[in-house]
């Protein structure tokens, strides 16, 4: 029997999506073979954790065969071929956990390989590119895209774990083809079903718009701050837990943020400009001496910060 399972699902402003085609009928959908092309930290945990559901199979590639063996051994795959073509080859479901561009040039050389009726999706936290590139390779209505809202600045399969997406939001995001909507759906089922995500529809676009700003400009922020204080800092000081936690995410893979920076540069640059204007109030109220001007500037974001945990 068919499951309605799209009460699950909400939108950005936090309401459910009640409405077609967001809510229809259809089996359950549980792969029996998965595989995933990437075995980092975000790649690795969707193997963790999806052999820990009861995946029959999973499969995993990564270009580096000594990541590929401590994937076999820790049991996060069942096996690991050499070839990324052999994956697609077989799977029900096709993980793309490469970096943003590299997922993009997998899509397009494993397109011949991948299995009639099998259902392809990526885990980058830029969407446009890769949504109109299926949609381009006439995919749109086997792809749809991932991001969850889980990472971390640790790279490798080294940092996978079980439950790094348990209650966290993941973004799908459907192509504009007409039959599209239900391999979003068969994608939001999985990552809420076998992943214990909480999965929200939105559209490419409106994704990297946002993203530009929860994600991509923090990250921008803490790699400016780790800019200046390596350059500022006198040598031997030392660092408390506030410039610690505000430059965690410096320590993040450079070679990935200059992919997510240069695809989304058209959102991110916006947002890097606009902070001038806070920046500006700052220097105005200290440059005056105006200690109300300067305790309402804190205030507004002492607020805003609280409200999260909130």
């Amino acid at each position: 029997m068919g499951r309605r399972w799209g009460l699950t699902l909400r939108r950005l402003d936090g309401r459910l999506l009640r409405e077609p085609p967001f809510f229809v009928t259809f089996p359950p959908v549980r792969p029996s073979t998965l595989g995933i092309i990437g075995l980092g930290a975000i790649g690795g945990s969707v193997a963790l954790q999806a052999k820990r559901a009861g995946i029959a199979t999973v499969l995993g590639w990564s270009p580096d065969p000594a990541e590929r063996a401590t994937a076999a051994q820790q049991r996060a795959i069942d096996d690991a071929p050499a070839r990324a073509a052999d994956v697609a080859r077989a799977a029900e479901l096709l993980v793309l956990a490469a970096p943003p561009a590299a997922n993009v040039a997998l899509l397009e050389t494993l397109q011949p390989h991948v299995a009639a009726g099998a259902v392809i999706s990526d885990v980058g936290s830029v969407k446009r590119a890769i949504v109109a590139r299926a949609e381009e390779l006439g995919l749109g209505a086997r792809f749809a895209g991932g991001h969850p809202l889980a990472g971390t600045h640790a790279r490798g399969f080294a940092a996978a774990r079980l439950g790094l997406f348990k209650d966290a939001v993941v973004y799908v995001t459907p192509t504009h083809d007409g039959a599209g909507a239900g391999a979003a759906r068969e994608i939001a089922h999985f990552w809420e079903s076998v992943l214990e995500a909480r999965p929200v529809m939105i559209d490419a676009a409106r994704h990297d718009c946002q993203l530009a700003l929860t994600s991509h400009l923090p990250q921008a922020v803490a790699s400016l701050l780790a800019h200046y204080l390596a350059a500022a800092s006198p040598p031997g000081a030392s660092f408390g837990p506030g410039a610690r936690d505000a430059t965690r995410l410096a320590a993040s893979d450079a070679a990935l943020w200059t992919e997510i920076f240069l695809m989304n540069r058209d959102q991110l640059l916006p947002a890097l400009r606009a902070l001038e204007e806070p920046l500006g109030q700052l220097e105005r109220a200290l440059e005056a001496g105006d200690a109300a001007a300067l305790t309402s500037w804190l205030t507004r974001a002492a607020d805003w910060r609280r409200r999260l945990d909130g």
